[in-house]
């Protein structure tokens, strides 16, 4: 967890904007954000520079990051985990992702879907499957 120097005023999902899979994500979240408590700023968007230097540009093209009211940042599994405690429709995701000693697993489990998104997306062309 960091801690970021500049606290929104809603919780703001960091996430890669030029890609396919990711924006679909984005979408869906998006759609399940009935009460309008996220929002979201893509990584290529220079605010997100400006607003949250703290965040490293390779960390954020790896994982998404939720950073919340109170300045703490949560990036891949993490994030998602947050998220399903955050958003009621993604409450029934938060009871397996939150089984003692799981997170390994849906660190790894993430790590692998980040890594193959644009395979996943089906957005290759010569090159663009490796990450940025």
């Amino acid at each position: 967890m960091i801690d970021i120097a500049n606290r929104p005023e809603k919780d703001t999902v960091l996430y890669d904007g030029q890609c396919r899979f990711c924006r679909s994500q984005i979408a869906i979240l998006k759609a399940l954000d009935l009460l309008g408590s996220l929002r979201f700023v893509s990584l290529h968007d220079p605010l997100a520079g400006r607003e949250f230097p703290e965040l490293e540009r390779d960390d954020l093209l790896r994982q998404m990051y939720v950073v919340d009211t109170s300045g703490s940042a949560r990036g891949g599994a993490e994030a998602v985990r947050y998220l399903s405690r955050r958003l009621p429709l993604l409450w029934p995701l938060a009871l397996p992702l939150h089984v003692p000693g799981s997170l390994p697993l849906w660190n790894a489990v993430y790590r692998f879907v980040a890594r193959h998104r644009y395979r996943i997306a089906g957005s290759c062309a010569e090159g663009t499957c490796r990450l940025h």
